[in-house]
C-alpha cells in the first residue's frame, strides 16, 4: 500500500499529517500528487468525500517551499497560488485543512468570501499571504479595491468547477483568469463534465492529464435506504425517525430556501432542535448554526445543496434526503457528507409518489437499486400506490407515436406542513380508503423490485 512518503513529499508536510492522522492515501490523492508535484496541468473528476483537498493542496504547498520564508516584508509573501471555490463554506473548509497543513512551514494562507465586512479582511491581506482561496465574487472586490494583486500567481486551483458554472459565476472566471500571469499551474476539479465545463478547461488548461475517481460512485460506507411516504406526511415521519431511533447529528437537505426555514421551524415546534442554513443566511447566522451543529447543541441541520456545498463535519452520522434532488449528481454529493474517511454513515431518502422520476434517474447514475422500507404507519395511501406501481411509464400508444401516461403533479409545497401528526397506525393523511398493511407492502414492494423490510425502528 502506498503513503505519502513513497509520494515524494517533503518531511515538515509529512510531519503535519502524521499529527493529523493521516495513514495512507485515497486513490484520487495517490495519482495526483505525483503529477502534481511535477508541475503539469491536471483536470480532475471526483465527488465530495475523496481526499481531492489534500490531492491539489499537498503539492501545492510542497511547490511552494522554495519560496517560504519568515521575514516581516508584505514584498516577501505575494500571492503565489490561488484556489477558488463556488461557496463560503467550503473556502473556509479548504483554507483550514492549509492551514493544517502547512503547521510546520513558513507558509501564509488566507481565505475571503462575500458575505462578511471586506474591511476586516484587508488587515491580512497587507501583511502578504502566499496562498490565497477565495470565492469568485469576493476576491474581484479586493481586485477592484487594489488590496491584493495576482500578478505573481503561479498555481490556479478551480475547485468544483461544476457547481461554480451553476452558480453563474463564468464571467467572473473569465475575468479572475485574464489577470493571472499566463505561466502558471492550473489544476481543475468537477464532479460532472457537461460541455460547458469542457469549454472551461480548454480555455484555461495546458494539454492538462485528466484524472477520474470514483465518479457518480457512492461510498461503500454510506447504507442507503428509501422511505415511501406521502408527500404531506414527510415531515411526521422524519420527526418520528429522528425521535424513535435517537437520531443524532442530522443533516438534511431540503429543495428550496422557504422549506429550510419551514421544515427547521416545524422540527423546533415538534421538540427537535433544529436550525437552518441557506443562500439568505448572512455568514455569521451560517458560522453559527454549522459550529453548533459540530458541537453537537442543535440536533438537526437542515440546508440547501448551496449551502451545504463544503460542509465537512469528522463521522457525520446521518444524511436525510428530505426532498429528492432535481439532479441525479447532487445525490451522490449530499450523501457524500457522511461515510467520510472510512466513517460509517446512513443516508436516508423520504419519497414521495411525485418524486419516483427523481428516483429512477440516482439508481440509473449510481447503477444500483436503493432498498425500499416501509416505517409502519406511514405506508402510502391508496392515492400514492398507482404512481408508486409505475416506476417505469407504461407506454400509451397515440396514432403512430408512443408516449410515456403524464406523471402526476406535486402537491403544492404549504402541503408539507398543514397535515396534521396522526400517530395511529391506520391513520391516513389522505382521504382515500385506508389499505391493510399486507397489500400496501405488496403493491409498495413489487414497485422497488424487492422485498420489503419493516424499519426496526418503526416496530
Amino acid at each position: 500500500m502506498t503513503t505519502f512518503a513513497e509520494l515524494g513529499l517533503a518531511p515538515d508536510i509529512l510531519r503535519a499529517l502524521d499529527e493529523m492522522g493521516y495513514a495512507t492515501p485515497t486513490p484520487i490523492q495517490a495519482q495526483v500528487i505525483p503529477l502534481a508535484l511535477q508541475g503539469g496541468d491536471i483536470l480532475g473528476a471526483a465527488q465530495t468525500g475523496t481526499g481531492k483537498t489534500a490531492a491539489f493542496a499537498l503539492p501545492l504547498i510542497q511547490r511552494l517551499l522554495p519560496f517560504a520564508n519568515n521575514g516581516t516584508s508584505p514584498a516577501k509573501h505575494p500571492i503565489r497560488a490561488l484556489i477558488l471555490t463556488p461557496t463560503r463554506e467550503l473556502a473556509i473548509q479548504v483554507e483550514e485543512a492549509v492551514q493544517a497543513y502547512t503547521k510546520h512551514v513558513p507558509l501564509r494562507s488566507l481565505v475571503v468570501y462575500g458575505g462578511v465586512n471586506i474591511n476586516t479582511q484587508i488587515p491580512i491581506l497587507k501583511t502578504g499571504v502566499e496562498i490565497l482561496v477565495a470565492t469568485p465574487g469576493r476576491l474581484l472586490d479586493h481586485v477592484q479595491n487594489k488590496t491584493l494583486s495576482l500578478s505573481q500567481v503561479n498555481t490556479l486551483v478551480l475547485d468544483e468547477a461544476d457547481r461554480m458554472l451553476d452558480m453563474g459565476f463564468m464571467p467572473d472566471l473569465k475575468r479572475i483568469v485574464a489577470l493571472l500571469p499566463a505561466q502558471r499551474v492550473n489544476m481543475m476539479f468537477s464532479a460532472t463534465f457537461p460541455e460547458e465545463i469542457r469549454k472551461l478547461a480548454d480555455s484555461i488548461l495546458n494539454t492538462p492529464t485528466f484524472i477520474e475517481v470514483a465518479r457518480n460512485a457512492t461510498a461503500v460506507t454510506v447504507t442507503q435506504v428509501v422511505h415511501p411516504v406521502h408527500h404531506e406526511r414527510k415531515r411526521q415521519l422524519l420527526a418520528h425517525l429522528i425521535k424513535s431511533r435517537d437520531l443524532r447529528q442530522v443533516l438534511v437537505f431540503t429543495g428550496t430556501k422557504l422549506g429550510c426555514n419551514r421544515l427547521a421551524n416545524e422540527l423546533n415546534k415538534a421538540g427537535i432542535h433544529a436550525d437552518a442554513i441557506h443562500g439568505d443566511k448572512t455568514q455569521q447566522e451560517r458560522i453559527k448554526a454549522l459550529d453548533a451543529f459540530k458541537a453537537g447543541t442543535i440536533r438537526v441541520l437542515v440546508a440547501t445543496d448551496v449551502a451545504a456545498r463544503g460542509i465537512d463535519i469528522e463521522a457525520l452520522p446521518f444524511v436525510v434526503n428530505y426532498d429528492l434532488p432535481h439532479n441525479a449528481e447532487d445525490y451522490v454529493h449530499r450523501i457524500g457528507r457522511t461515510g467520510r474517511a472510512g466513517a460509517l454513515g446512513e443516508a436516508i431518502s423520504l419519497v414521495s409518489e411525485a418524486e419516483t422520476r427523481y428516483l429512477r434517474d440516482i439508481e440509473k447514475l449510481i447503477g444500483s437499486t436503493l432498498p425500499p422500507v416501509i416505517v409502519p404507519g406511514f405506508e402510502p395511501g391508496a392515492a400514492d400506490v398507482p404512481a408508486f406501481q409505475s416506476r417505469s411509464p407504461r407506454p400509451e400508444r397515440h396514432g403512430d407515436r408512443e408516449r410515456s401516461a403524464p406523471r402526476s403533479k406535486p402537491a403544492a409545497r404549504d402541503a408539507l406542513f398543514d397535515a396534521p401528526y396522526v400517530p395511529s397506525e391506520t391513520a391516513r393523511a389522505d382521504s382515500a380508503p385506508a389499505l391493510t398493511r399486507p397489500t400496501a407492502k405488496k403493491q409498495v414492494a413489487a414497485l422497488f423490485r424487492s422485498p420489503v423490510k419493516p424499519d426496526s425502528a418503526g416496530q
